[in-house]
């Protein structure tokens, strides 16, 4: 087989079974996380804060601003990333499935604006917007000891980082 470059990321993460890495050592990244569902999307960011210590980063390096809702994340998503400051962003909300069509707008909207967002600035947005049907999903979803999705978004950001300085080092 050839020898191909390859550039992955996700090489020098650690797993959540593993002793701590280095991987987000010389990273800064933002987490943007709604008030909305706070009970959700505090657990969420538990993982996150968790998972960004794992990962080697320094408390310094990590900021938090709290947005009202999963509505308003792209905006404040962009604003950081166009700061300049960040290396990621990490989007953290939950829309939870309502008896109108609220929920399709505003899980919708939030999707295509944290995707906007990364794509006209170049910086990774992770999208860790939890969409359910239910409460009872969305605590699944949203606890760290349980399936860890605001852990997961910070390390899906950490990747993408990560790989884009290798694509520029290229």
């Amino acid at each position: 087989m050839p020898n191909y470059r390859i550039i992955d990321g996700a090489q020098s993460l650690q797993h959540r079974e593993s002793k701590a890495g280095d991987a987000a050592s010389d990273l800064r990244v933002a987490v943007v996380a709604a008030r909305f569902n706070a009970d959700i999307v505090d657990a969420m960011l538990d993982g996150a804060l968790a998972a960004w210590q794992r990962q080697g980063g320094a408390a310094q390096d990590l900021t938090i601003v709290r947005a009202p809702g999963a509505f308003e994340l792209p905006l404040l998503a962009r604003a950081l990333a166009n700061t300049g400051l960040y290396d990621a962003i990490v989007a953290l909300g939950c829309v939870i499935r309502g008896d109108t069509a609220h929920f399709d707008f505003v899980a919708g909207e939030a999707a295509r604006g944290i995707a906007q967002a990364a794509y006209d600035t170049g910086v990774p947005v992770a999208f860790g917007v939890l969409t359910t049907e239910n409460v009872e999903q969305a605590l699944e979803r949203a606890q760290p000891a349980r399936m860890d999705k605001g852990g997961e978004a910070l390390e899906a950001a950490i990747e993408m980082a990560l790989a884009l300085r290798e694509i520029a080092r290229s």
